[in-house]
Order: structure tokens, then C-alpha cells, then sequence
């Protein structure tokens, strides 16, 4: 493991990373995990996979051994972020292959890579549950009528993803949790490989179809599993994607 410090924004960000699988003559892939993860994760699921590719592992900002961003980010921020971080390193994100898993997924798509390769990705909205929607509604009505109430009640209130985060990532979270991506998918114009877990709840089925419909040059694999089929799947990922790649 090691760490990378960067200045973007006027601002100060330190990023964990690790590359694993390095040798003269490897093609670079950048693997990016999804929101609450970590490189860890992602370096569980795919590490004895791709051996033709020299992995970098990247923990996103505000997870896994990377710091707190000084300032609430946005995806957009994010992507530039990982642009500077790839350029550290030497690499050009449009050049490369690149993995994303749910948000990474989002970041992914905007480095523009020659080679995306999505995992239930984010970036399509989807009706909020009633229960959900209920919290929502509530928690608008106490910041109007008892602030100090809605105050003490916040972490409660919370979805699952944020409760207990400091303010700075659940800014972040609110910032990029219901961000449509279909204009940017749909001027996504290099090859895409998209897979996805049948029984994925958090990022569902039909979202995998969408995204393959706004992307002209993409395939669409649905596999057993839920948001974290890869887990199980990254040998049938790399089987697929090799197939496909003629290799």
C-alpha cells in the first residue's frame, strides 16, 4: 500500500493505492470500488484475475486508508481528482482500461478510459421506496418546524449508507446519491462491458439495461448474484471479457 498526496482545488487530498501484478509489458487497469468500500474489496474480488494487466487499486476519497476531502465533493470532482492521481502514476485515463463497481462506476465513465467495464454501476435513478420517501418528507418537515429536534434525530434518520459519517462525506453522499448519468453514458463512445447481479436490489437489473441502451458501443451480461456479485463472478467476468476482447 501506499499514498499519494494531491492538490486540487487549492486543496490538499491523500489517496491510498495499490498495484499489484507489475511487470514490463502489462497493460494498465485501474480497478475502482463503489460507495462505502475500499480498495480492499475490489482487491478481494479481482486480484488472481486479468494477470495480462498490471492492477491499480485506488481508494477513493473519504474511503478505505484515504483521508477525509477538505470540502464536500461531487462526482465530477471526484473523476478529476482520480485524473491527477492517474497522471501521478504516469497514466492517461483515456488510453487505459478501467473497472468501476456502482459509483466507481460513475467515476469511471467520466475518465472516458478506451476500455469501461462497469459492475452495477450507478447513475440511473430509480423510484425511491415509500419508506424512504416517508424519511425524506419527514425529515424536511422537523428542519422547518424543530431544527434543534432535526438536529438530535440526523443520524437516525439517515439512510444506512451515511449514518455515523462525518458531515463533510454526508454532504458528498447528498450530492452524488441521485445524479443522472444518461446524457454522460449516452456520449460514452469508447467500448463498454457491462455486468450486472440478477438479484442486485441497490442498483436493479433494469438500470444495467438502460445504461446498455444509452451506450452505443457496449454489451450487457447479467449474472447470478446481488450488488456484489463480483465477489463471486470476477473469473466469469475476465472469461467474458476475454472472449469478447479475442483473446
Amino acid at each position: 500500500m501506499a499514498q499519494k498526496i494531491l492538490t486540487y482545488n487549492n486543496a490538499e487530498f491523500n489517496l491510498s493505492y495499490t498495484i499489484n501484478n507489475a511487470q514490463a509489458g502489462k497493460k494498465p487497469l485501474v480497478i475502482l470500488h463503489g460507495w462505502g468500500a475500499s480498495k480492499h474489496l475490489m482487491q478481494q474480488a479481482f486480484k488472481g484475475t486479468f494477470k495480462d494487466f498490471t492492477h491499480y487499486y485506488i481508494d477513493l476519497p473519504g474511503f478505505g486508508n484515504s483521508k477525509t476531502p477538505p470540502f464536500a465533493l461531487k462526482t465530477y470532482d471526484y473523476a478529476e481528482i482520480l485524473r491527477l492521481m492517474l497522471e501521478s502514476l504516469h497514466l492517461d485515463s483515456t488510453k487505459i482500461s478501467i473497472i468501476g463497481h456502482s459509483f466507481g462506476g460513475k467515476v469511471a465513465t467520466l475518465l472516458n478510459p478506451k476500455i469501461l467495464i462497469l459492475l452495477s454501476s450507478a447513475g440511473i435513478p430509480t423510484q425511491k421506496s415509500f419508506k424512504v420517501r416517508a424519511k425524506i418528507a419527514f425529515t424536511k418537515l422537523l428542519n422547518q418546524i424543530a431544527p434543534p429536534l432535526s438536529k438530535n434525530l440526523k443520524n437516525l434518520l439517515r439512510s444506512k449508507d451515511v449514518q455515523n459519517m462525518d458531515e463533510t462525506m454526508y454532504q458528498t453522499f447528498k450530492n452524488v446519491v441521485d445524479e443522472d448519468f444518461s446524457n454522460i453514458f449516452k456520449n460514452f463512445q469508447n467500448p463498454c462491458f457491462i455486468f450486472w447481479g440478477r438479484e442486485d436490489l441497490a442498483t436493479p437489473l433494469s438500470s444495467g439495461e438502460r445504461i446498455h441502451a444509452l451506450i452505443l458501443d457496449s454489451k450487457f451480461f447479467p449474472l447470478d448474484g446481488d450488488h456484489f456479485f463480483f465477489l463471486k463472478q470476477a473469473k466469469e467476468i475476465e472469461k467474458i471479457y476475454q472472449k469478447y476482447q479475442g483473446k
